[in-house]
Formats: C-alpha cells, structure tokens, sequence
C-alpha cells in the first residue's frame, strides 16, 4: 500500500447498515494493511480548531523561563511541559527536534482513577489556553470511542468492547512545537522513527509534507491529510490485543529541506489510552493455527510504565 486511505466517520454513525459495513470494511482493511487512515467526519469544528492553534502558538512563544515553570518534576512529562529534546525515541540516544505540552484525563465523576493521574496544569499567562485544550481533548475523545467501535465488530467483538476501558482511561492530548532548526541536526530529527505506545492515535496538523510512514516492504511513504481529515494509526497496546492482526506501524517527522529550516512546525496527536488495569492479552479470537500468540500477557498500565522507561521520561 502505497497512499494513506480516507474514511468517513458519518458512514458509521449512519443509520443505513451498508454504509456503517462500509466504513468497518474500509478502516479495518486499512489498519490491517498500513495501520493508518485519513478520517473525516469527526466531532472538531473549524472554531474550536483554530482557537486550539491560536493558544498553543502563544503558549510556545512564551520567554522558556515562563515555559520552564509548568515543567513538573517527578510525573514523568505527564502533565504540562516538557523541554526541547528531552524525549527520543526507543532505542535512539539523540533527543527529538521538539517541545511539547500534555493535557490528560479531566475524571469528573469519583472514579478511582482519579488518584492514578497527575492533576492538569494551568497556564495563569493565556485564560483560555486550559479551556480549550480540554475541549479539544473531550471532542477527540469522543472521535476515538467510535473508531474503537468500528475496530471491535472488525475483530468480532461486542461493539461497545472498549467502552468501558477508555472512560476515564489514560489518554493524553500532545501540543508539539517543532522549532525552526538553526544548525545542521546530528543525527536527529524532528521526531525519529517509532511505533505509539497506546490504543490508537489522532493526529491533528499532518496537512503539510514530514510525517511519514513505513510501509511492508520498508519504504517511506508521505502521510498527509486533507485540511478537515485526522491522521489516526494504530498504536502498539492495540497491535498487541489483536495479535498484530491490527498493525502499528513505524512513523517518523522528518526534518524540513534545508529553505524550510526557519520554520515552526506544530501537530497536535491525541494518544487514546485506556485504564490501566485493562489486560491487554491477546484475544482469543485473533490465535489460530497459522497465527499463534505472539504477546506475554500483560495490563497497560504495566505497558505503559515499560514504555515510558524506553523513552527516558520515566526514570
């Protein structure tokens, strides 16, 4: 597969059953071939969007003094900011081209979980930076829940299946500032080349050139997304339920042509987790003789904490 395909959520929310079959036909086709599609038809609106762009571009520009005070120690770069190049990718020792900022779970309803997660850090110096992150955060999340409906009937699974595993799950909404670059990188890139950690992953911002993916046969294709499409690929957790049946597939952002140097570059990726005390073991139904299990039991959370290791966020 040489193109990212596109697919339109509305089919699946659709009273008609052919269009709702379309669509699990298309996305699982997809993600068991590339692992990534293009969707439209999700719950952002042009407004919230664009609101979301104007305060993450203020929040960048701040003086890094400012930044540096909502970089907590101890959580892991959970919650608030975390400083240019301090994540790299597994197995890889030179720190991506990138700052970031996290918002997580808002847990609203005395759930346990609450206690699990970190609280969300408010940014006193932009009033509405907060609220419309957590906006974006709940549209997207809503987004998620229905593409993770479509995957459940795919694999032959009650549709609500995840339901349950993502409320109040450990999902985590990414604004990424990709500097512009001064001097020539040494070896690395604005993010290099891995797998995500999580379920699956929506991606706002992939409308211009440097996201790639790798297809089967090792080649680097473009991903870009059309102006009202989300990117959204398959995550590792989810790759590993389904017995790889699902695909992650390796990714990278790679740096601009030399007369792009001196520009910013923003992406914005939702990371759909669930709690973490749901079992990621293989499902039953994606071993057969010719394809055994090939994953040790294990919980996200337990998951997660390996993963974050990798990364040299989490001591």
């Amino acid at each position: 597969m040489n193109k990212i395909p596109s697919v339109n959520l509305t089919d699946f929310l659709s009273d008609d059953k052919n269009r709702k079959q379309k669509f699990i036909d298309e996305i699982g086709h997809a993600y068991e071939n590339i692992g990534f599609v293009a969707l439209k038809g999700h719950f952002l609106d042009d407004q919230l969007v664009s609101d979301l762009y104007t305060e993450i571009k203020k929040f960048f520009d701040l003086p890094i003094e400012t930044k540096k005070k909502y970089e907590i120690p101890g959580i892991g770069g959970q919650r608030g900011y975390v400083s240019f190049g301090k994540e790299s990718a597994k197995g890889k020792k030179e720190g991506d081209l990138k700052e970031f900022w996290h918002f997580g779970q808002y847990v609203e309803d005395g759930s346990k979980y609450k206690d699990e997660y970190p609280e969300n850090v408010i940014v006193e110096e932009l009033p509405k930076f907060n609220e419309v992150g957590k906006q974006t955060y709940k549209m997207l999340e809503k987004t998620a829940k229905y593409v993770l409906r479509s995957l459940a009937l795919h694999l032959g699974l009650e549709e609500t299946y995840f339901d349950n595993y993502i409320k109040n799950g450990n999902s985590i909404l990414r604004p990424i500032h990709y500097p512009p670059i001064k001097t020539e990188p040494k070896g690395a890139e604005r993010a290099a080349a891995h797998g995500d950690i999580n379920l699956i992953t929506l991606l706002m911002g992939a409308q211009g050139k440097g996201l790639q993916v790798q297809n089967h046969k090792g080649e680097w294709i473009d991903a870009m997304a059309a102006p009202d499409e989300l990117m959204i690929n398959v995550g590792d957790m989810l790759s590993r339920h389904s017995n790889n049946k699902l695909k992650s597939t390796i990714h990278r952002v790679v740096n601009p042509p030399k007369e792009m140097w001196g520009t910013s570059r923003y992406s914005i990726p939702f990371f759909m987790h669930p709690i973490s005390d749901m079992k990621l073991d293989v499902l039953e139904n994606c071993i057969d003789e010719n394809n055994p299990k090939q994953f040790e039991d294990i919980t996200a959370g337990e998951f997660l904490d390996e993963r974050l290791k990798e990364l040299g966020l989490k001591k």
